[in-house]
């Protein structure tokens, strides 16, 4: 499905080299302000530049077709487009008949019959990010909370001073790496959340594992806490505001917010299109055979990926937010 959200809800549109891509979000506030500036300065995060990133630099000069009205929302759906300027389609030929390893070549072929966009990576790219990072901007304005998010780990280096050495050891290679973003959100009123089959984690989770390259959620310590009792795990409550002593939880408890931050770690996979060679099966030849991908592709695409997962999560906060207010 292509689209996502109750109240707030958002539907992505194109293919990494068609004209545009874009996104169509319905249910934002009428009188909400749109910053446009803070939608570009989103898109900029997500652009390549640093070490470890692509050379292909969309502009990401998007366009508001409908929606706003002299810098406020109407309450009619608001309609972002953000056409693709720099494609270079014939690197991606060769791979109709020798997909990549881990990449969802292979799969999108069998299930569309050939009739996908196959340039790079058409509907499975991760340039359907940049309505995402737009879209999560607007619902950032509708919402009372804080949001950030942090690169705590590429690869083995865990030491953010060392990241741009050790990504162009990993680049000489001719590989790549994943990494693990912690995002965190302030400012979360308690009950967020509608058990039992749209649980706020559930919905944060199901919306993040949408996302690109996606392998792994977790929230506050799960992950590093698997051997940890129940005495260890719980969270003393401190106040009747819900204040807790330690956040291992991670702000959800039950499927809702408990008033505390919401903290959750996402696992970006290693880039798949690497420049080393690999073996896959080659459909012209009908044997196990070398694959050299070519291209421009994201050493480690978690060092971009920070303000889309982020971005993720706002949407799903917000739709969540709508949904308390029936509560009020």
């Amino acid at each position: 499905m292509n689209s996502i959200g109750n109240l707030f809800k958002i539907t992505l549109y194109g293919e990494s080299h068609q004209q545009a891509i874009g996104v169509i979000i319905d249910g934002v506030k009428p009188g909400t302000f749109i910053d446009e500036t803070r939608i570009k300065n989103e898109l900029t995060q997500r652009r390549p530049g640093k070490v470890g990133t692509k050379p292909r630099i969309e502009k990401d000069e998007f366009v508001i077709t409908s929606g706003v009205f002299e810098g406020k929302a109407t309450g009619s759906p608001i309609h972002i487009m953000i056409p693709n300027m720099n494609t270079q389609s014939k690197d991606y030929d060769h791979l109709l008949s020798q997909p990549r390893p881990g990449h969802a070549d292979f799969v999108s072929a069998k299930k569309y019959s050939g009739f996908h966009d196959h340039r790079g990576g058409g509907r499975f790219s991760g340039r359907l990010t940049a309505p995402i990072v737009a879209a999560g901007s607007i619902a950032k304005m509708m919402l009372p909370m804080t949001f950030s998010h942090e690169l705590i780990q590429v690869g083995i280096c865990k030491n953010p001073s060392d990241f741009d050495a050790y990504l162009n050891d990993i680049k000489a290679q001719g590989d790549s790496v994943g990494g693990v973003i912690e995002i965190t959100v302030q400012g979360v009123p308690v009950g967020l959340g509608e058990p039992m089959f749209n649980k706020l984690d559930a919905a944060i989770t199901h919306m993040l594992m949408s996302m690109p390259a996606v392998k792994l959620v977790s929230f506050g310590d799960a992950l590093d806490m698997i051997e940890s009792k129940g005495s260890e795990f719980n969270d003393t409550l401190l106040n009747e505001d819900g204040l807790t002593k330690t956040n291992h939880s991670g702000g959800v408890v039950g499927g809702i917010s408990n008033g505390n931050d919401i903290k959750v770690k996402v696992f970006i996979k290693p880039t798949s299109s690497i420049q080393k060679q690999q073996d896959t099966y080659s459909f012209d030849r009908k044997t196990t055979d070398a694959l050299t991908v070519g291209g421009r592709h994201d050493v480690c695409i978690a060092r971009r990926a920070g303000i889309v997962v982020e971005n993720a999560v706002a949407i799903v906060l917000a739709d969540m937010f709508l949904l308390n207010k029936m509560y009020d």
